[in-house]
């Protein structure tokens, strides 16, 4: 497999060196990035980069995916497991360790040949995302495949612009007041990471609590920028950033120190970054990595989690990681069922 990146309408070829250090990406050239929550960062610059709109965002033409059963998918948490880690996270609220924290299980299946690109293509077609992108580094060991609605980081110049993603249901009905106080909770924390290497003032809300729909879910969505410091790179734009706030919790050291204790398998790329930067042009997009597959030799992988606050719920807290996966696998089994389930 020759190694690509594609976001959107962007696909990258001709794979020119792999790094590991952020640094890289105030060089020169335009690379593919993958940050995995637990911080392995990986950067690939590539030599060819062109734009396919109005093509089929075929990831591999020919290659077929053989479709996952919704059985064959283990869980890194049982639901009574993940029912006691969101008791676990409301008594440390109630002690005062955290204002809330993001629970993620990680499912597992067989890999067994499996193509991932095949699923890239699948994604493409039945589940378009706004921040969806493929990175096949197979000498690497990564190969991830991502429909993420959520922005991570966008950079135009300057300009330096986070969306955080908090807040999910079925319908804008389904939304709760629990949902509006977790994400104006992730805005401070938010505003608070920006601040450490934005200008000082220049950090502001530009959009609160929107509702953006995608298939099958309605998420609250909230937009923070800010005016990047001169000497402020990206080495120390990820220092004060990562991992995203939406997917830890407020404060995030606490968070995600508890985080780390309840959790019972690594996140990998899920929940961390994926995306590209374009050091020429200082331009970047990176997105969080949620509905996200990666693989290894033996698996496919596939997270899901939800944000927990004192007015959680631990069932509908479970219910939602069942919401945010189902319509992502139902895609990896090739299910025609999701279609008018979903977007009906």
């Amino acid at each position: 497999m020759e190694p690509f990146a594609r976001f959107g309408d962007l696909v990258a070829t001709d794979l020119q060196e792999v790094s590991h250090d952020p640094a890289c990406l105030d060089g020169a050239g335009w690379w593919a990035v993958v940050h995995t929550y637990e911080g392995a960062f990986t950067a690939a610059r590539f030599g060819r980069v062109e734009t396919v709109v109005g093509r089929a965002p075929r990831a591999s033409p020919g290659i077929e995916w053989r479709p996952i059963p919704r059985d064959a998918w283990v869980s890194s948490m049982t639901r009574a497991q993940y029912l006691n880690a969101v008791e676990q996270i409301r008594a440390a609220i109630a002690a005062g360790t955290v204002y809330q924290a993001n629970i993620c299980r990680v499912l597992a299946a067989p890999r067994e040949g499996r193509d991932l690109r095949g699923l890239a293509d699948l994604l493409a077609r039945d589940h378009p995302a706004p921040h969806a992108g493929v990175v096949m580094l197979p000498d690497h060991g990564l190969e991830v495949v991502s429909a993420s609605p959520e922005l991570f980081l966008r950079r135009e110049g300057d300009l330096l612009e986070s969306s955080p993603i908090k807040g999910t249901g079925r319908t804008s009905a389904d939304l709760l007041d629990k949902d509006t106080a977790e994400n104006i909770m992730i805005v401070d924390l938010v505003r608070n990471d920006i601040g450490r290497v934005a200008a000082t003032g220049s950090v502001h809300v530009s959009s609160l609590l929107r509702h953006a729909a995608h298939p099958g879910l309605v998420h609250l969505v909230s937009t923070v920028q800010g005016q990047l410091r001169a000497d402020a790179g990206w080495v120390q734009i990820l220092e004060a950033t990562f991992p995203p706030g939406s997917i830890t919790g407020a404060p995030k050291s606490s968070a995600v120190r508890l985080i780390d204790e309840i959790e019972m398998a690594p996140r990998g790329p899920y929940c961390g970054a994926v995306g590209w930067v374009d050091a020429d042009a200082r331009r970047a997009s990176l997105a969080v990595g949620i509905r996200t597959f990666w693989g290894d030799a033996q698996r496919v992988y596939f997270g899901t989690g939800a944000g927990i606050t004192w007015g959680s719920d631990a069932a509908r807290e479970w219910d939602e990681t069942e919401l945010k996966a189902s319509r992502l696998l139902a895609v990896a089994a090739e299910s025609a069922a999701f279609r008018g389930h979903y977007e009906s």
